[in-house]
Formats: C-alpha cells, structure tokens, sequence
C-alpha cells in the first residue's frame, strides 16, 4: 500500500474518493521534504514513514487556519501545536548530526 492509499484511510471524509489524490500527493512530497531537512538525511528511514502521515494529516486539517495558535467560537475554544512534542521526539531519534570540520590557520 502506498503512503498516499495509507493517508487517504487517516483522513475518513476522503477514505474512498480520488479527487484529492494530487493535493494529498503534494502534502506528502511537502512533509517528506521537511523530514529530510530536519534528520539532515537524503532518503527517509522506514521508521518515518508513519510520522510523515501524521504530519501530512496535522497539515491537512490545519488548512485554512495556518498562522493561528487558538481559536474560540460559541464557548468552545481550540489551540494548535505545529507538531505535537511526540512527533518532534520521534524526528529527533532519527536526526543525523552535521559535521564540520575547521582547519586552523597557522
């Protein structure tokens, strides 16, 4: 099963429709660019895999609220995390630590 027929099943309003394959397609390519920055890797390690979904869902229901960090409406309120610290834990795991290396002048 490929990570777009995975997400479609996360996502039940759009579990069985193919409308949205090319949008859903681009959140993923998005968040997998995002994963490769921050593990300061080239190829995606299995393991990340599901991260990558659940962030390609946290995306897909932030659309049209991106930029707010709460929102209260008719005595219900809401607050919104970016990644939730379990995700930026499991990313963490994952990340490669860059090297530099200095030659001194003498």
């Amino acid at each position: 099963m490929t990570q777009l027929e995975k997400l479609k099943l996360m996502i039940p309003e759009l579990s069985g429709t193919t409308d949205q394959d090319e949008a859903l397609q681009l959140l993923l390519d998005d968040v997998l660019s995002d994963l490769l920055t921050w593990t300061n890797r080239t190829t995606l390690p299995a393991a990340l895999e599901p991260t990558q979904r659940q962030i390609a869902v946290i995306r897909f229901n932030m659309q049209g609220i991106e930029g707010q960090t709460s929102h209260g409406e008719g005595g219900v309120s809401r607050s919104f995390d970016e990644l939730p610290l379990p995700i930026r834990q499991t990313i963490g795991q994952y990340r490669l630590v860059k090297l530099v290396r200095l030659n001194a002048a003498t």
